[in-house]
């Protein structure tokens, strides 16, 4: 485990400016999204997510330390590690929101961390077993058990957002796996099967309601449509350049739920408007790029797969937290990464930006 001074040299600049200045603006963000009420200074909120933060970077700093290829080494005892804590969540949390899904007195949520074990384990099986071509469905056995655990224990603590978030985490090594038209076929057959039997027997009847929402928000505009429908209000108010920082109407009268977690993205586009929002998404967008030629340059194996798969943790919950915002998709209380507030996404998504910043500086020492 010694470390290399020489990748210190390679440092990526580029990731790590992305990524502060959506921090930046994710604090100028909050800031407003929990203005109301506070006399002079900053909230509770905002300090807490300073001190979180700081937290944040020493950790990434220790992973930059360590050669990623050490994580190939002990990937199964993290993932085995990170099945024991969703156990033991569903064993002893206590009820929060329907769901069994916090430890700590809702301070840890073990599912975050899943979904980077998950990652490593994938990353570790393609890069030893690449996948053949007319190998059939048979090619997808192994990384049907490995995702099956995790995503099966947060439906057991009836957490489907993040059920499905980790789902589609594990499906991003999916477009390495060769297969012909009838095997797609056949998965998207199961995959129907999969989603009615999760409809029938899995959903609970307020989770299902948020799915009947999505498709027709004014059904019931003062209950269970009313998160939505106040998230295209604050969005559409924003109009090209916003109402201004603390000025925008939603925000400040607490119109918007939940509006330093799931829809801070709401308050961005009420007070930023369309030019701001796209500013953001830019940063995303880049940040995600970024990953992906990060992923092409790495010079091994397990490399590459490991940061796919990590640009796919970042990917799916900041593409299904802005539908959920615009109303494109059900309200299912999925984070946006390094915006919303909220300890356990905020080191996830740390965790997340540090393997990718040591695989970047690594790909020069091999």
């Amino acid at each position: 485990m010694k470390v290399d001074r020489r990748s210190f040299q390679y440092f990526d600049w580029v990731l790590f400016v992305i990524a502060a200045v959506l921090i930046a603006l994710a604090f100028v963000n909050l800031t407003s999204a929990t203005n109301a009420g506070v006399e002079g200074g900053v909230s509770d909120i905002v300090r807490r997510q300073g001190l979180v933060v700081g937290f944040c970077t020493l950790v990434m700093m220790v992973i930059l330390m360590i050669d990623y290829r050490h994580f190939e080494r002990f990937a199964l005892l993290l993932y085995g590690a990170s099945l024991l804590l969703l156990i033991a969540t569903l064993a002893i949390a206590p009820e929060i929101r329907g769901a069994r899904a916090w430890l700590f007195e809702g301070r840890f949520q073990p599912s975050e961390f899943a979904k980077i074990t998950l990652v490593l384990v994938m990353a570790r099986h393609f890069h030893r077993n690449p996948p053949e071509a007319n190998a059939g469905l048979r090619q997808l056995i192994r990384p049907a058990l490995i995702a099956a655990p995790p995503v099966g224990l947060i439906v057991a603590q009836k957490d489907m957002g993040v059920a499905l978030l980790t789902l589609l985490v594990a499906l991003t090594f999916l477009p390495f796996v060769r297969l012909s038209g009838r095997a797609w076929g056949g998965i998207a057959m199961a995959g129907v099967a999969a989603l009615t039997a999760l409809w029938t027997y899995g959903l609970r009847p307020y989770q299902q309601q948020r799915i009947l929402d999505f498709i027709d928000p004014e059904r019931d505009p003062l209950s269970s449509g009313y998160q939505a429908m106040q998230s295209r209000i604050a969005v559409g108010a924003g109009g090209l350049f916003g109402s201004g920082w603390m000025e925008g109407t939603q925000t400040q009268l607490r119109f918007l739920p939940t509006q330093h977690t799931d829809f801070i993205f709401s308050v961005l586009a009420e007070e930023w408007g369309f030019v701001g929002s796209v500013f953001v998404l830019t940063l995303f967008l880049s940040m995600l790029l970024w990953g992906l030629w990060i992923a092409t340059n790495s010079k091994d194996g397990f490399g590459v797969m490991l940061a796919v798969g990590l640009v796919g943790t970042l990917f799916w919950p900041a593409v299904i937290n802005i539908a959920m915002v615009l109303g494109l998709a059900p309200v299912i209380g999925v984070p946006l990464p390094l915006f919303s507030y909220g300890g356990s996404a905020m080191l996830s998504a740390f965790i997340t930006l540090g393997l990718l910043l040591n695989i970047s500086m690594r790909r020069y020492l091999f």
